[in-house]
C-alpha cells in the first residue's frame, strides 16, 4: 500500500507532482524543477522547505507581494458572501473598481475580462468597430498575447508561424517615430504599443516616442492602444507607464498586477470610443466578478496605503545602481522595478544556477534577464540577488 500524501517527503512530493503533470497537463510550459507551496512578500518556499527571493513575481503579477494580508482578507470575506453570479446582473465591487480605475488612469469606461490577452482582444475588436478599418500597427519585439487575435500583434515569428493565417499586424521598429509615421495610414485601425516592452527585453523608449505616436494616430484617425498589462499598477515607478510621457491613449489594456494574484484583465477606453460597443458586441462570463473585483480593490488600496508606486521608483533606482556597480553587463535598463540586464553570458543557464542559490529570475532571451520583483521588495533582498548574480558571473 502506498503511503498517504501527508507522509511523503518534500522531494517525494515534488517528484510525484512532476510525474503526474507530465501525464495530465498539456505540455505547453517549460517548468523549473521546484514545487512551490507557499509565499509571503517577496519570497516563496518550495515543498522541500527551501526559500527563494522571487524576482519573477508571477511575471510581474504579484505587485503587492505574495499573499498580502489585505488581499487575503478581502478574498476570504467576499468568498463568504458571493463568489460569482453573471454579468446579467449588477454587482457592487465591479462598479466600484471601474470608478477607481477611471480615476487612476484618466480613461472613461472599463470592460472586465480575465487576462492580458483577453484585454488586448477586446481592444483590437473595439478598434475595428470604432474605425471600420482592420489594419493594425505594432512594434518589433512586441508581445501582446497568444490568442489568435492578440497573437497577430505579437512580434516573435516562432509564436505566429504555426497558427497562420492570422490577422497580422504590420511591425515597425520600436522607438522610431519616423518609421511609425511612414507605416500608419488612413487604413490603419490602431497602433498598439507597450510603454516599456517586457517580453521584448525591457526596452524603454524615449518619452517623445509615445507623444509622437499620439500625434501620428490623431493625424490618420487611428486609435492609440497602450498595452499596460505589464507596466501597470506601479511597476515602472508611476501608476502606469504612460505617465512617463504624459500621453493619454484611446484605449488601455490592463491585467497582471490588477488583482493581487487572481486572474483578471480590463480594457479601458475614452468615452467616444467606448460608445461604439453596443450591447452584445462583446462579453465575458467571469469578467469583473465579485471575488476578483474585491481582490483588485484591496490590491489597489494596498498600493496606495503602502506607497508602493513611490517604493517602486526608489527600489528600482537602487536595484539598477547596484547592478551597474557590481555586474559586468552590456546594459542595465528599465523604469521602476521593471529592469532588464543584458549580458554576454547565457541567461537561461544563469536562471538555473540562481535558482539553486535561492533566487528566482527570468530570461526573456539568451542574453537578457528580466527582473520584476514584488513592489514590496527591500534593499536587503536586492543586495542578495545582486550578490548571487555577481558570484555566478565570476564562476567559470
Amino acid at each position: 500500500m502506498s503511503r498517504s500524501e501527508s507522509e511523503l517527503s518534500g522531494a517525494e512530493r515534488t517528484a510525484r507532482i512532476v510525474e503526474l503533470e507530465r501525464g495530465s497537463v498539456i505540455q505547453t510550459y517549460t517548468r523549473q524543477p521546484i514545487l512551490l507551496v507557499r509565499g509571503a512578500g517577496a519570497k516563496v518556499w518550495d515543498a522541500e522547505g527551501r526559500e527563494y527571493i522571487d524576482f519573477v513575481a508571477g511575471v510581474a503579477v504579484n505587485t503587492v507581494g505574495h499573499c498580502h494580508p489585505a488581499v487575503v482578507e478581502a478574498i476570504a470575506h467576499q468568498a463568504k458572501e458571493l463568489i460569482h453570479t453573471s454579468n446579467l446582473y449588477y454587482t457592487e465591487n465591479q462598479v466600484f473598481l471601474a470608478e477607481e480605475l477611471k480615476t487612476l488612469t484618466g480613461m472613461d469606461r472599463a470592460f472586465f475580462c480575465n487576462s492580458g490577452a483577453e484585454s488586448v482582444e477586446a481592444a483590437l475588436k473595439l478598434a475595428r468597430r470604432a474605425t471600420g478599418r482592420s489594419k493594425i500597427v505594432a512594434a518589433v519585439h512586441s508581445f501582446h498575447g497568444r490568442t489568435l487575435g492578440s497573437l497577430g500583434a505579437t512580434y516573435k515569428a516562432v509564436y505566429r508561424e504555426p497558427f497562420r493565417p492570422l490577422a497580422e499586424a504590420e511591425f515597425v521598429t520600436f522607438d522610431d517615430p519616423e518609421a511609425l509615421a511612414a507605416m500608419v495610414s488612413k487604413e490603419t485601425s490602431a497602433v498598439i504599443l507597450e510603454p516599456v516592452q517586457g517580453e521584448g527585453g525591457v526596452n524603454v523608449p524615449s518619452p517623445e516616442y509615445l507623444r509622437a505616436a499620439r500625434q501620428i494616430c490623431d493625424d490618420c484617425g487611428a486609435l492609440l492602444i497602450l498595452d499596460e498589462v505589464q507596466t501597470g499598477f506601479g511597476r515602472t515607478g508611476r501608476w502606469f507607464g504612460k505617465e512617463h510621457s504624459g500621453v493619454l491613449p484611446d484605449v488601455m489594456t490592463l491585467a497582471k498586477g490588477i488583482a493581487g494574484g487572481l486572474p483578471m484583465g480590463a480594457m479601458l477606453a475614452a468615452q467616444s470610443v467606448s460608445e461604439v460597443f453596443q450591447k452584445g458586441d462583446h462579453a465575458s462570463t467571469f469578467g469583473g466578478g465579485p471575488l476578483v473585483s474585491a481582490a483588485a480593490l484591496a490590491s489597489i488600496g494596498a498600493i496606495k496605503n503602502e506607497k508602493l508606486v513611490e517604493r517602486s521608483a526608489e527600489m528600482g533606482a537602487y536595484l539598477r545602481s547596484r547592478l551597474v556597480e557590481e555586474i559586468d553587463a552590456r546594459e542595465v535598463r528599465g523604469l521602476g522595478l521593471m529592469v532588464g540586464v543584458e549580458l554576454e553570458a547565457n541567461c537561461p543557464e544563469i536562471v538555473n544556477r540562481a535558482r539553486e542559490r535561492g533566487v528566482l529570475l527570468n530570461a526573456t532571451s539568451e542574453h537578457v534577464l528580466r527582473m520584476v520583483p514584488p513592489l514590496v521588495v527591500g534593499k536587503e533582498e536586492i543586495d542578495r540577488v545582486v550578490k548571487v548574480l555577481g558570484e555566478i558571473l565570476e564562476e567559470p
